[in-house]
């Protein structure tokens, strides 16, 4: 468990640019529209061999209506309370404004090590006006500037500085693997993931597009461990218009790309709409494990028969890969939430499994032949050997004497088979044919 920093501020004074920084990676949204970072982001740093998680918060805005604003402001103040130690960043161009003392007035109750940043001093003009900056009573700042790094080396050299000893981590620990949460813009992803922990760590309103990061939270409940990405919704590229959206929506297909398994959820009262399947095949396409949930199924009026013919047409909509699980669940009442979890860590755990060459060969020899290829231009195909890959994902190669003539049916047929004798369920698997 590494040390925790947050880095708190009122909108727009470059929380995120630093955050960005201190990462290395572009990780948290950078716009000038103010209120872009929603949710906590969480990152890695490293300065002079010690490591440290770093949280990016939105702004804290004090007796504002709107409603993301007052959900920022409950984000920040658990952030704080998560914190090990907390940097303050303010900006030197609009001076002390009554919203940086409000978080100071804030901090100053906090028995946590406070860092003071003055962002934007970027020559020597800048570093006089800085000067007032005492005035929050906080005690000695430090001058950075985000955009270059200036600054920051003293920065993080006070910071490692004032954070806890921690005993040193299991290098030999695994990798814990990835569930990336997605899904269209409202079909429920962040009240998924808040009912699984057991707290508001993501906002939630009726409003589109709230999530707006790909953000990872370490799941540790009755058994299970893994780390739950929350995803913002991905919209057609046609809807796309905010620059800050088009961002969000890259982010979110980058996690889909750097997660093992891809729970996707889908609204209920909506139905399987071709942006699910869009999603649904950029899972495919990636290789990854896919459960599929329909959310809200609380909302829908149901019979006997709706369960059965709501999950007929999603897999008529998803031949010919159609041997994925879905699930019925509501996020509100939390029904089928533990069950959702189960069949996520089953797929991950089949997704990763590997059958030996010989059981391999004694189950798909006998079936090829008693159903060898067809013959096409009066020759035969003879599969003699089969094995699997020594790959992430479930590859398997067959030798044969003509691999050009076998043909994708009867790929789909191997396939199919294979999916009966072994469990694949939710995992995209690839088949090859190699001269023998």
């Amino acid at each position: 468990m590494n040390n925790i920093v947050a880095i708190v501020g009122r909108p727009n004074v470059g929380k995120s640019t630093f955050f960005n920084r201190l990462i290395q990676r572009r990780e948290a949204i950078v716009d000038s529209v103010s209120g872009v970072t929603r949710d906590r982001n969480y990152g890695k740093s490293e300065w002079n061999g010690k490591e440290f998680s770093v949280i990016d918060t939105g702004g804290y805005i004090k007796g504002s209506d709107d409603i993301f604003e007052a959900e920022i402001r409950r984000q920040v103040e658990l952030a704080i309370d998560e914190a090990d130690a907390i940097i303050f960043v303010v900006d030197v161009e609009e001076g002390i404004t009554p919203m940086d003392e409000e978080v100071a007035k804030l901090l100053r109750k906090v028995t946590k090590p406070v860092l003071l940043a003055v962002n934007k001093v970027d020559n020597s003009m800048r570093e006089k006006d800085a000067v007032e900056f005492y005035n929050l009573g906080l005690g000695e700042y430090f001058t950075i500037a985000g955009m270059n790094g200036s600054g920051t080396g003293e920065l993080l050299d006070e910071l490692v500085k004032v954070l806890p000893e921690l005993p040193e981590a299991d290098e030999n620990a695994e990798t814990l693997p990835r569930f990336a949460v997605v899904g269209r813009p409202n079909a429920g992803k962040s009240s998924f993931i808040n009912a699984l922990i057991g707290e508001d760590r993501y906002i939630v309103t009726d409003i589109a597009g709230t999530t707006r990061d790909a953000i990872d939270t370490k799941y540790n409940r009755f058994g299970f461990e893994f780390n739950l990405v929350d995803t913002a919704g991905i919209r057609r590229k046609a809807k796309v218009k905010e620059d800050l959206e088009f961002y969000s929506v890259m982010r979110s297909v980058r996690a889909i790309e750097h997660s093992d398994i891809c729970i996707l959820v889908i609204d209920a009262t909506r139905g399987f709409e071709g942006q699910d399947q869009s999603i649904f095949w950029l899972a495919e396409k990636n290789r990854k494990g896919i459960v599929i949930l329909v959310n809200k199924w609380d909302l829908v009026e149901k019979d006997t028969m709706s369960t059965r013919d709501y999950e007929r047409k999603i897999r008529e909509e998803l031949q010919p890969f159609t041997d994925v699980p879905i699930l019925f669940v509501s996020a509100l009442t939390k029904q089928r939430l533990l069950k959702a979890l189960e069949t996520s860590v089953h797929v991950f755990e089949s997704r990763k499994q590997r059958i030996p060459t010989s059981k391999l060969n004694e189950t798909m020899l006998p079936i090829i032949e008693n159903m060898p290829p067809p013959a096409l231009k009066g020759k035969y195909v003879k599969i003699k050997f089969c094995m699997q890959l020594p790959t992430p994902t479930p590859q398997f190669v067959f030798f044969c004497n003509l691999p050009q003539y076998v043909k994708e049916p009867y790929k789909r047929f191997l396939e199919n088979k294979m999916r009966e004798i072994y469990d694949f369920n939710g995992v995209p698997i690839d088949i090859y044919f190699r001269q023998k």
